[in-house]
């Protein structure tokens, strides 16, 4: 028979590892298909052991992580870390990322002058009926 840290639940794991708040927010991401061990979409009961490859999806930031350790409780911040190490490729792809969104332009900076106000709106709303306007009597001549 197996000691109880010999394997754990993988969304006891997730919780101790302090990737979820709460072990439901754990077991709804792990059925959505956000986290994978060995690659392949797993159930809340499978078990992890220290060695496993775990992936992570959060948002638009994916990590791999391997497991350590294992842990009965949550502890702080700093103990969780020591339950799991990323793996140099997860980093790199990391960093990447987020140098890459550091360097995107800031999407409402696109839009030089903000919403426009009432009387813009009205004014682009004439302008449009006047090209349609055009358009309509251009065809009545044609015919």
């Amino acid at each position: 028979m197996s000691t109880p840290l010999d394997k754990q639940r993988i969304d006891k794991w997730l919780w101790a590892a302090r990737w979820y708040k709460t072990r439901a927010l754990a077991v709804q991401e792990i059925e959505r298909g956000r986290v994978q061990v060995a690659g392949q979409n797993v159930k809340p009961a499978r078990e992890v052991k220290a060695g496993d490859a775990v992936t992570v999806r959060q948002g638009q930031i994916v990590r791999e992580v391997v497991v350590k350790a294992l842990s009965a409780t949550r502890g702080p911040a700093p103990a969780a870390r020591l339950l799991y190490e990323e793996t140099p490729a997860s980093a790199a792809a990391r960093e990447q990322a987020a140098a890459a969104r550091r360097l995107a332009p800031e999407p409402a900076h696109a839009i030089a002058q903000g919403r426009p106000t009432k009387r813009d709106r009205r004014a682009l709303d004439e302008q449009r009926r006047g090209d349609w306007n055009q358009r309509w009597s251009a065809s009545l001549q044609e015919q």
